[in-house]
């Protein structure tokens, strides 16, 4: 299963601005009303997640096909009590959640901590392996990682890949570096083959744009739904930042 490809890219034509998808939302939900709460056993009843996923214009039916499908996926675990249907966290979407927190938090566009260090990881998979390959990769751009080359992926500062690595059960095909670059490189020139980064600046700008209007109209929108697309957006737009010098810092704040 592609276990870390579940935050589904936006509709990003809608004259609104990008619109986040059912599962992203659900997970968006979930991460702030049951990681925060620190029980990470706590089951929300099927009808408070259609509320309030209805405030953001998500409907009944949408949500209860997204709820089967996130169980069918191993992200969501049901619980029956009576007549009610309770939905849960599993292990597995509780360590995304956990990852997509520290990088709205620690990381992010108001990470200035870095100190000239790389990360390198390098593979070689079977050609047979595409649904390993592309869990590797799709983690490893949640990660911050970029390809510099087709197997050699990097990435700045120290970061720790080695559980995920093992997650994907693919320690032994994998080898991790910690370097710096020798002073012949062009870190700016490697960087820029590296990453978008003019895709990147222009989400934070976008969402700097869109919120500050927004929250500057003083629409009197429901906070619950107001809180869950904004983390939602936010995600979506820190999500490919990779060194986090970019124009985010502000709307972190």
């Amino acid at each position: 299963m592609e276990d870390y490809d579940i935050l589904d890219t936006p509709d990003s034509d809608t004259p609104d601005g990008p619109q986040p998808r059912p599962q992203s939302l659900m997970l968006a939900f979930f991460g702030n009303h049951t990681l925060e709460d620190g029980d990470r056993d706590l089951c929300v009843y099927s009808g408070s997640i259609i509320d309030v996923l209805g405030r953001v214009g998500v409907g009944e039916q949408a949500v209860r096909s997204t709820l089967t499908r996130m169980v069918n996926r191993g992200l969501l675990r049901r619980q029956r009590e009576g007549r009610r249907m309770y939905f849960g966290l599993t292990p597995q979407a509780t360590r995304v959640l956990e990852d997509g927190r520290t990088r709205i938090w620690k990381q992010g566009a108001v990470n200035d901590d870095w100190d000239g260090t790389w990360t390198l990881l390098g593979f070689s998979l079977p050609d047979s392996w595409k649904r390993q390959r592309h869990d590797l990769r799709s983690r490893l751009a949640w990660s911050g990682f970029g390809a510099l080359y087709s197997g050699l992926w990097i990435a700045p500062g120290n970061v720790d890949i080695t559980g995920v690595v093992a997650q994907l059960g693919l320690t032994e095909h994998v080898k991790i570096f910690h370097a710096r670059a020798d002073v012949a490189t062009d870190i700016e020139l490697m960087i820029r083959d590296t990453w978008d980064l003019e895709g990147v600046a222009a989400r934070y700008v976008t969402f700097d744009k869109r919120w500050t209007a927004h929250l500057g109209a003083g629409s009197g929108e429901d906070p619950i739904g107001t809180r869950l697309r904004l983390v939602s957006e936010w995600l979506w737009t820190i999500r490919a930042d990779p060194l986090n010098q970019f124009p985010g810092t502000r709307d972190k704040k």
